[in-house]
C-alpha cells in the first residue's frame, strides 16, 4: 500500500494522476473504488480491503478497465499478482479489447509460477504494456517499477524515458519494452 502511494508522489512531479483500486476475492467478488487523486484517501481505501481465498478474476479486472476507458482516458492498468487460474483464451480476448481501447497493462508478477508468467506476458503483449517479474524480497524494485508506470501514465513515453535515466535495471527494461511496442 505504501509502495503505491509512492506512485502519487512521482506522478505529481509530472502531472495529475488518478488511481482506482480494483480488487477481487472470495467467491466471485470483484469491486472497484472511486477514482482517487489523493494518496491518503487511497491508502485508507486500501487498508479497508481484507483478503479472502478464491480463484483469480483477472478477466473481470480487464473488462472493468475497458469499460472505464470507454468513459474517460485511462493511462494504464497496473496489476500485481502471483497466480492465474482462468481460461487463458477468454482472458486474452479481454486483454485484446483493452489493447484496442489504448490501455496498456503493466503486469507485475510476484514469484516463480510459470502459468501466471505465461498469462501475464500474453496480457501485457496484447494490451501494449509490459511484463515485470519480481520476488518477495524486492519491495524496493516493485516500488521503483510502480513509480515508473505512474510517470508513464501521467506523462507518456518522454516522461518515462527521462525518469528511467539513473534508475535500476528493471525500470530501464520497462522503458525499453514500452518504447519497443508498435504504435507507441
Amino acid at each position: 500500500m505504501h509502495l503505491q502511494a509512492g506512485m502519487f508522489q512521482e506522478a505529481a512531479k509530472v502531472g495529475n494522476l488518478a488511481i482506482q483500486l480494483v480488487f477481487y476475492r472470495g467467491f466471485g467478488e470483484c469491486k472497484a473504488s472511486k477514482w482517487y487523486t489523493n494518496s491518503d484517501a487511497l491508502l485508507k481505501a486500501m487498508t479497508g480491503v481484507t483478503c479472502l481465498g478464491g480463484q483469480t478474476q483477472i478477466g473481470k479486472v480487464l473488462k472493468h478497465a475497458r469499460e472505464e476507458a470507454a468513459i474517460q482516458k485511462v493511462g494504464a492498468l497496473v496489476f500485481v499478482g502471483d497466480a492465474f487460474e482462468e481460461d487463458i483464451d477468454q482472458v486474452c480476448h479481454r486483454a485484446g479489447e483493452l489493447g484496442l481501447a489504448g490501455v496498456p497493462a503493466f503486469m507485475f508478477h510476484e514469484g516463480p509460477n510459470p502459468i501466471a508468467a505465461n498469462a501475464f506476458k500474453q496480457i501485457a503483449k496484447l494490451t501494449g504494456g509490459a511484463y515485470c517479474p519480481f520476488d518477495e524480497a524486492s519491495a524496493a524494485q516493485l516500488a521503483e517499477l510502480l513509480r515508473a508506470v505512474a510517470v508513464f501514465a501521467a506523462g507518456g513515453h518522454k516522461a518515462l524515458a527521462d525518469y528511467s535515466g539513473g534508475k535500476g535495471a528493471g525500470v530501464k527494461r520497462l522503458a525499453a519494452a514500452v518504447k519497443a511496442l508498435p504504435g507507441r
